[in-house]
């Protein structure tokens, strides 16, 4: 009972200057108390961010993105394998659907991802999107943050698969990684989406199937309508099998040459930057939000929301009057 009572207890207010010491010595509890508070929007969340700000911007991060069933998990598993092989400490923020019951993620830690769950260097999280379109949990750029301040080289983010809104990623990452199968129609379904224009590189997962130089040949086809200009990069297509390690070190491969182009161009400082303007601009939105949530505002929305419906003063009137308070 005595048990039960301490686990029933609030959790004590973080101490966000000790909880980052303790996570880049390599407390994987700190780490994760860390990741907690982001999720959980604490209130020491603005104190944390102010901590790690000058310890971030060494991490590379990469996004994987697709539809589901075409291998996301198995994909970043063995690209996992594969930089710890080389010695770099490697993060991972997967995004799952969120559970309507209990507001986390339905999947919780990937199971396919559990071989590493033993490995000092690697930490794996799930965070739910907590109905956010776009494929992204609202609390993934501050993850992130996080991750890239406690020492990591490599941040791998894996976002649900929901189709075209799925676009969010490449705002997030420095190398975003499409990922189709073949026989899903995923080819097809790129070009409506939008995502030849977010994409660094395709992979085809399941190269071993039948339709899988068809699903090649659409994808060149596609890029081959493109304008690439001098210097621009071209996305490559790379064939894997996943589950049994095919490809990766060709994925791997692209990947650094991507890298390479992004530094030789000054397209990381360019990414980095909107990725940075994108979070602010959450931010504040969020901000905003709360505080119009408050009573006062609430009543003066409700107020502001009737006078619209009845044609007294105009939508954009109504904001105006609303935001100045």
């Amino acid at each position: 009972m005595a048990e039960l009572r301490q686990r029933g207890r609030p959790r004590a207010p973080a101490d966000p200057e000790a909880l980052v010491a303790s996570a880049r010595a390599g407390d994987a509890r700190a780490l994760a108390r860390l990741v907690s508070l982001v999720e959980d929007r604490a209130p020491e969340l603005r104190a944390v961010m102010k901590a790690i700000a000058p310890l971030t911007g060494n991490a590379r991060v990469l996004g994987l993105t697709g539809s589901p069933g075409v291998g996301k998990s198995t994909v970043t598993g063995a690209l996992v394998a594969a930089y710890r092989a080389a010695g770099i400490r490697v993060g991972v923020l997967a995004v799952d659907p969120t559970s309507p019951f209990t507001g986390g993620a339905l999947l919780g830690d990937r199971v396919r991802m559990q071989a590493h769950a033993t490995d000092d260097g690697v930490f794996i999280r799930s965070m739910a999107s907590r109905g956010h379109l776009g494929g992204l949990s609202l609390a993934t750029p501050q993850a992130v943050r996080v991750l890239d301040a406690a020492g990591f080289g490599l941040v791998l983010i894996e976002t649900v698969g929901v189709g075209q809104a799925e676009l969010e990623i490449a705002s997030l990452a420095d190398t975003t990684i499409v990922i189709i199968a073949p026989g899903m129609g995923d080819s097809v379904q790129a070009a409506k989406a939008g995502i030849l224009e977010i994409a660094d590189i395709f992979v085809v997962n399941k190269s071993d199937r039948p339709a899988a130089q068809e699903a090649v040949r659409d994808l060149r086809t596609m890029l081959a309508m493109g304008h690439w200009g001098d210097g621009q990069w071209k996305p490559p297509i790379v064939s894997t099998v996943a589950s049994a390690g095919t490809g990766i070190d060709d994925l791997t491969a692209k990947i650094e040459a991507h890298w390479s182009w992004l530094d030789s161009t000054s397209g990381l400082a360019a990414r980095r930057r909107a990725r940075a303007r994108e979070e602010v601009a959450a931010i504040a939105v969020a901000v905003l939000r709360e505080r119009l949530g408050g009573p006062p505002s609430a009543a003066r929305l409700d107020d502001l929301a009737g006078q619209v419906a009845a044609g007294q003063i105009d939508p954009y009137s109504a904001a105006d009057e609303l935001v100045s308070g």
